[in-house]
Parts: C-alpha cells; sequence; structure tokens
C-alpha cells in the first residue's frame, strides 16, 4: 500500500512504491549510471527522516463544485489534484492552507481559473525557517481589488499567530505557480530569516532558498571541505541566490565575488552579508554567464569557483568564461544528474577532471537529486 493517498493522482512522488532504501540505491544506480566515467561515485547520503522535509509550500486553488479546494498540478497535466495534507511539506502548511480555503469561501474570493481567466486567487507560498520557526505565508493572486482584505487577514492571523509575514504578490500572467514583480506587505517585514550553518538568512518571497535544510547543512559543509580554502582564495559563487554559499565559505576565503540574476535576492544577500558581519563578500545583479565573460575578458583570475545553476544546467558561455579564468578548482552544485553529466563532459574536455563526487537525497520519495561535484584543472 502507498504511503500517500493521493500517489496515483498526484503523480510528484514517483518513488513511494519503493521502500526508502531502496530508492537510495536506484538513485545511486543512477549518478554512476550518468557520472560514473568522470570519476568517482560515494555512496549517496540518505535521510533519517525522509517526510515532511520540505520548508517551501506551494498549493494551487480552485473551485470544484462550487467548493474552494486546493492543491498540486498534477506531474503530467495543469489539472489541480485535491490535497489537504501531504506527507514530504512542513506540517505547518496543512491547517493554514484549510484557513484559507474555509476564509474564501466564506468572504466569496473566487479561486483564478486558468481556462476562462476568471477569479482572483491564484496560489499560495509558504515558507517556513527550520530554525528560526519564521512562518511566511504568500497569497499570489491577479491583479485588482482584495476583496475584504483587512477582515481576511485579521481572521487569518487571529486563527494563526504562528505566522509572521503575509504578503499579497500579484501575478498578471496565465503562466501557474509563478510569483510576478510587484508585492504588498499585509502583515510583518515581508521577509523571515533562518539560520544555516550557523549565520542567519534572510529569505524573501522570491528568492531561492534550498527547500530541505536538514540536507543542505550537510551538503554546504561538503562544498567548503572540497574548496580547501586557507584564507587567501579569491571564491566566485555564481548563481548565488540569497549568498549562502558564499557567504558561509567567506570566513576561510580571501575575495568572495557572488552574481545572482534575481534582483530580490541580491538584496537578501547584501543585507545577509551585513547581518552576519562578512566583509570580504561582494554581490553583483548580473546574468551569471555574462558577468563572468566580462571577468575572463578583463583577464582577472579565480582560485574557487563554486555554481550552483538551474535544473537546466550552466550555459557554454559560462563554462568557457570559467576556464578561462583559470580556478584550481570548480565546484559544481546540481539538481538534475542529466545536465551534470552533459556540462562534465564539456568541463573535462577542456582541462579539468572530476575528482569526486557526493549525492545526497534532498528529495526523497521523487527521482530528483542533489550532487555535489569537485573539479580540478589538470596540469
Amino acid at each position: 500500500m502507498l504511503p500517500c493517498p493521493y500517489a496515483k493522482k498526484c503523480g510528484g512522488c514517483s518513488l513511494q512504491n519503493l521502500p526508502y532504501e531502496e530508492q537510495l540505491h536506484l538513485k545511486q544506480a543512477k549518478l554512476i549510471k550518468l557520472l560514473g566515467r568522470f570519476g568517482r561515485v560515494e555512496e549517496i547520503i540518505g535521510m533519517e527522516d525522509s517526510t515532511h522535509y520540505r520548508n517551501k509550500i506551494q498549493a494551487a486553488f480552485r473551485s470544484k463544485s462550487g467548493k474552494v479546494v486546493s492543491g498540486v498540478y498534477q506531474s503530467t497535466s495543469r489539472r489541480i489534484v485535491e490535497v489537504e495534507s501531504c506527507m514530504l511539506e512542513d506540517e505547518c502548511a496543512a491547517p493554514i492552507l484549510a484557513t484559507v480555503r474555509k476564509l474564501c469561501a466564506s468572504m466569496k474570493i473566487r479561486p483564478y481559473d486558468l481556462e476562462s481567466g476568471q477569479g482572483f486567487l491564484r496560489h499560495v507560498l509558504i515558507r517556513k525557517g527550520f530554525v528560526s520557526g519564521q512562518i511566511m505565508v504568500v497569497l499570489v493572486t491577479t491583479k485588482g481589488k482584495f476583496r475584504s482584505e483587512r477582515s481576511f487577514v485579521n481572521e487569518l492571523l487571529r486563527r494563526h499567530p504562528e505566522i509572521t509575514t503575509l504578503v499579497r504578490n500579484i501575478n498578471p500572467t496565465d503562466t501557474a505557480l509563478f510569483l510576478g514583480n510587484e508585492s504588498h506587505i499585509l502583515h510583518g517585514e515581508g521577509y523571515i530569516t533562518d539560520r544555516l550553518c550557523g549565520l542567519e538568512f534572510r529569505i524573501s518571497p522570491r528568492s531561492f532558498y534550498q527547500v530541505n535544510p536538514i540536507q543542505t547543512e550537510i551538503l554546504y559543509g561538503k562544498a567548503k571541505e572540497f574548496a580547501g580554502l586557507t584564507g587567501s582564495e579569491v571564491v566566485i559563487d555564481a548563481y548565488c541566490g540569497i549568498g549562502t554559499i558564499g557567504i558561509t565559505a567567506a570566513a576561510k576565503a580571501g575575495e568572495v565575488i557572488g552574481v545572482e540574476l534575481n534582483n530580490d535576492a541580491v538584496r537578501d544577500a547584501i543585507r545577509n552579508a551585513k547581518a552576519n558581519d562578512i566583509k570580504n563578500i561582494r554581490f553583483y545583479n548580473n546574468d551569471a554567464g555574462e558577468f563572468m565573460r566580462g571577468m575572463a575578458e578583463q583577464r582577472e583570475k579565480a582560485d574557487v569557483i563554486f555554481m550552483d545553476p538551474p535544473r537546466t544546467g550552466s550555459t557554454e558561455a559560462f563554462m568557457s568564461a570559467a576556464v578561462s579564468m583559470s580556478p584550481g578548482r570548480i565546484i559544481y552544485i546540481s539538481c538534475e544528474p542529466e545536465t551534470l553529466a552533459r556540462d562534465l563532459k564539456w568541463l573535462t574536455s577542456h582541462g579539468y577532471k572530476a575528482r569526486e563526487a557526493v549525492a545526497y537525497d534532498m528529495f526523497p520519495f521523487t527521482e530528483n537529486v542533489e550532487t555535489i561535484v569537485l573539479m580540478t584543472k589538470q596540469s
């Protein structure tokens, strides 16, 4: 029997039919098949408790027979599968979402319909600080007046005083589970803070932050180990997000440069460096590939490059610029083994060797896996 009653309809947890140890074996075999030709692949690091690990929850809303329901998009379509509680999500989410559903029904706030383009509430994003316990709730809506806004906010906070901040985000497009550029703070500061690797990080609604904090802390420890910093190195943290990797590495580096395209994340990164009294780090709001190419054209050098690209992987422009800067070490963090293998093939054909790869099961019950690879420059 599958552990989740929504498994067959949802499709998100494609490995639910396997015991957890078998899930790990399957992922390990896949990694060896894809990455083994480049270097040693260590045994995958699993979780002691493989449920309720996600600190970021997104629930889509719709009307069903006159009733307001919420859930997840089916993995193979835009159809919303009604889900009352998810075994992967932090347990704070389900009761908050239940209240939002009730308030929408009682205050006649219509969920948005992708087909007709009618309605108001598109989806709800919830984030929870693993250490701080702070909770952010983001109501993603269409444009227009928020009907009964103050009553909605007051009642939601009355029933859930644990909510630290409440934000309305406006998404005017026809894309699902997407945050727009316009936000309005309804309660609190508009962000939460959390602690990772002993440091404090500010997290805004649109900023990237790893969804599995337990595994992230272990992963970043390995990243610092791979970097082998002695205190004098020039380090680049590419695709840096809110600066987590660069800031955790800064204490043992000479200089750290972070680059990130998301301007909200860069603002968070700058504040995070100040909050942790990190003075040897600078952040730039730019495309990582373009920024690196500019540095390469100026004949600037780097000793270590951390790269943590999106699921689609890096670009040849970025990797070409990185190689021309001649770093002794490149630490590649990836959430997609297929694009990682593609990029390793390019890097190994341009003077670098993969020394070691370690995988972390950041996403139990799914086929996704996070991998970190140490690459060194060949003489």
